[in-house]
């Protein structure tokens, strides 16, 4: 974006705030470069950093289209407590490459060692994106790892990657369509005949922003594959993660929560349908099971979390339109890798100081704050039953 004009290197011919601006910063880290050069063998090593987007004075004298860009897309937008990730990174990473440019740690230097072995894990659409990266991570712990796939010869795929990498033979591919009760209902009796034990059960495959359409049961497919298919799966899966306690159940949410309510007087968008609503319904719908869920394994050793991964560019964005494709191209710069995007899950499915914990809302592998909708208990209840009724069940 930038460019070093060493003709008018002090803009006395022609200023422009934005080009000054990113000259300095080029400037940065064309120093780093040399600086790193200068010093091999000293025992001296630079870094330049990207803190990302960060609501701070250094903002002041933005004119208003840059204002307006900012409050568009204030999901991405860092405190400056968390805009300090990237430099404590370097501060603290052993053997980091000197000269180099490092941006984008939207949370902490969390990182543990906590094993797995003796433990299973079952990951739902794990075939891609931050389940698969998940997957990845829990393997290499040791754990058992079934990867619960619509999309078999991807999931094989994926399946060979990881044990490659990882080392660990048992990592299995099981076929689930969340979109079928009846695929939900084959995969969890395979499940519960076959395996001794669930572990940490991570409910995170979804879809996002898909035209109209329903499932196989007759549902809104978002509302269908989000929420009710691992509310059901969840259901016939609970006596075998509870035997297998202490034990979690992790829900990946997102802050699209915020965009939607539940809407039981219509609850699969057949008066009117907005996908992003629609979505926002049924990420809701994942933190107030979550909260409902957790009150009711009070006593079990079975603790449940929702989360926000980020904003992650993955293939659950390939339906968006034409103007949210642009929006997300000019925001990719700023969003999370799927590495970066799996670590809130795999900070709720091993972090030790969350055993006490259950119920809460996570993101940037830390406790976060959701909204008011999603804090209705009284609606936590009133989707339970609603949810029960729909796929003909009764869990009490």
């Amino acid at each position: 974006m930038g460019r070093i004009q060493f003709d008018d290197v002090n803009s006395e011919r022609s200023y422009h705030p934005v080009k000054a601006y990113v000259q300095s910063k080029l400037a940065n880290v064309l120093f780093t470069r040399e600086l790193a050069s200068r010093l091999q063998g000293t025992g001296v090593t630079a870094y330049a950093v990207d803190p990302g987007i960060v609501y701070t004075d250094a903002i002041r004298h933005m004119k208003t289209f840059f204002q307006v860009f900012i409050k568009a897309f204030s999901f991405l937008i860092k405190t400056p407590a968390q805009g300090a990730y990237t430099t404590l990174y370097c501060v603290l990473t052993p053997d980091l490459e000197s000269g180099g440019y490092y941006r984008n740690f939207f949370c902490g230097p969390w990182s543990s060692t906590v094993r797995l072995e003796g433990k299973t894990v079952l990951i739902t659409g794990a075939n891609t994106g931050i389940g698969k990266e998940t997957a990845r991570d829990l393997a290499r712990r040791g754990a058992r790892v079934i990867m619960a796939c619509r999309d078999l010869e991807k999931a094989e795929g994926a399946q060979k990657e990881i044990i490659q990498d990882s080392g660990n033979q048992e990592v299995v591919v099981k076929k689930l369509d969340l979109s079928d009760t009846k695929s939900i209902r084959e995969f969890a009796e395979q499940v519960n005949k076959e395996e001794k034990q669930v572990n940490i059960l991570i409910n995170n495959a979804g879809i996002m922003m898909c035209p109209y359409s329903k499932t196989a049961d007759g549902f809104e497919m978002q509302f269908g594959v989000n929420h009710l298919g691992h509310f059901l799966l969840t259901h016939l899966l609970i006596d075998l993660v509870k035997r297998s306690a202490p034990a979690r159940i992790i829900n990946v949410s997102s802050m699209a929560h915020s965009w939607g309510r539940i809407q039981l007087e219509d609850i699969n968008s057949e008066k009117s349908y907005d996908s992003g609503r629609a979505y926002g319904q049924s990420k809701l719908a994942n933190i107030l099971f979550t909260r409902r869920l957790a009150e009711k394994l009070q006593g079990t050793g079975v603790t449940v979390y929702s989360l926000h991964p980020g904003v992650v560019q993955t293939e659950l964005g390939r339906h968006l339109g034409g103007p949210m494709q642009l929006a997300m191209k000019v925001v990719k710069p700023f969003s999370k890798t799927s590495v970066q995007g799996a670590l809130t899950s795999i900070y709720c499915a091993v972090a030790p100081e969350l055993e006490k914990e259950s119920g809460g809302y996570y993101s940037d592998c830390a406790p976060a704050s959701c909204s008011r909708a999603a804090k209705d208990d009284e609606m936590a209840k009133k989707l339970w039953d609603s949810s029960c009724q729909m796929l003909g069940i009764s869990w009490e």
